[in-house]
């Protein structure tokens, strides 16, 4: 006579606590703009490869600003390529787009 197999019921876990709190927000970027600015830059820079003395000055600003962080370099570049990508987009060189510009302008007001 075979052996008829039961199983046992599995356990169950118990329920978790509906929390109410909200999730916590994440916190805004903390790099200023300026930073964003001249990382999109040179990389519009490079891949334009536009002004070569401009993106080694641009990245060198970049790495002085992680050590010291003193962003007037930052700005010069900054305010250095504006003309640069002003002509380029009257000329329609596909990539500078007008938000491009604008946000350069931004970070120099800021």
């Amino acid at each position: 006579m075979a052996k008829a197999t039961t199983k046992a019921p599995a356990a169950k876990a118990p329920a978790k606590k509906a929390t109410t709190k909200a999730a916590p927000k994440k916190p805004a970027s903390t790099e200023p703009l300026i930073i964003k600015v001249c990382e999109a830059s040179l990389i519009k820079l490079n891949e334009l490869n536009l002004d070569h003395q401009l993106q080694s000055e641009i990245n060198w600003c970049l790495g002085s600003y992680q050590n010291d962080r003193n962003p007037i370099g930052l700005y010069q570049m900054a305010e250095r390529a504006l003309p640069i990508f002003k002509s380029e987009l009257a000329k329609k060189t596909k990539g500078v787009t007008a938000k491009l510009i604008s946000d350069i302008e931004k970070a120099l007001k800021a």
